[in-house]
């Protein structure tokens, strides 16, 4: 086939949540979008009547299905501009409980696929001066009980994502987002409190991120921009809650010290 007029970009976990909202705002402006997620995971509801999207089944932690991916956007296409790292699952379980087979599910979803991704998509990205996007979260950087499979793949594609900016730069970009709190229809109805806890108002929208990444993927708008992790989450991050962080006189005192050296 002729080579695309459009950029090419292939979004994994794409059929839900974060990654559908990646896909279609990509789509609808100016992109040709690989759609890539696990059969049954309703690809064909999210984007059935959408133009510019190939829709691929496949499991992103089978080494063989990153590779298949980018040589049938190739030959559709005729170019990949850039892989959008997407997939990811949590497992929430007590550390005693978790299981060695849980926690590689875990890392093999969340982590080592972009890996695969990446080795797969070096040789094409570097032909289109293209980019890589990952998405994290800001699990990153901060825990909830239980949480330890999640956090650490997270902080992990952190990692890799710096990485891959050096070893692949400066034919290929590679950056991060952290999302905090999306809301992706999967939880109970959202209270008030939920939305005024953040310092930005509200709870974030799936289209937040798809903002940002398209941003991200576009080198004329972020050219100077690689190996960096940005945190969209409101600004909760930023936040000390003072119901349950208690700074009393003496630690205040102590810190205004002057040091003795």
């Amino acid at each position: 086939m002729a080579k695309s007029k459009r950029p090419v970009a292939l979004v994994t976990g794409a059929a839900n949540g974060i990654g559908r909202a990646i896909a279609k705002h990509l789509a609808e402006t100016g992109w040709c979008v690989g759609a890539l997620d696990l059969p049954k995971t309703g690809l064909g509801r999210a984007f059935g009547r959408t133009r510019n999207v190939l829709m691929m089944e496949g499991d992103v932690t089978d080494e063989r299905t990153a590779p298949a991916c980018v040589d049938a956007l190739l030959e559709h296409y005729g170019r990949l501009d850039a892989v959008v790292s997407n997939a990811g699952i949590m497992t929430r379980k007590p550390l005693r409980q978790l299981k060695l087979s849980e926690w590689y599910r875990v890392i093999d979803t969340n982590l080592t696929a972009a890996l695969l991704l990446a080795q797969a998509a070096e040789k094409a990205l570097r032909a289109s001066n293209g980019s890589i996007v990952t998405i994290a979260s800001t699990h990153a950087l901060m825990s909830e009980p239980d949480s330890e499979a999640y956090s650490a793949s997270k902080g992990g594609l952190v990692a890799l994502t710096h990485a891959l900016s050096i070893s692949m730069g400066p034919k290929v970009r590679a950056n991060c987002v952290s999302p905090g709190w999306i809301d992706t229809g999967n939880t109970a109805k959202l209270t008030r409190r939920d939305h005024t806890q953040h310092p930005a108002g509200r709870v974030g929208k799936p289209e937040d991120i798809a903002e940002i990444v398209a941003f991200l993927l576009d080198r004329e708008r972020s050219g100077f921009v690689t190996g960096a992790n940005f945190v969209v989450d409101g600004g909760m991050t930023r936040k000390i809650d003072r119901k349950s962080t208690r700074l009393n006189s003496s630690h205040v005192a102590l810190s205004r010290m002057p040091s003795s050296a």
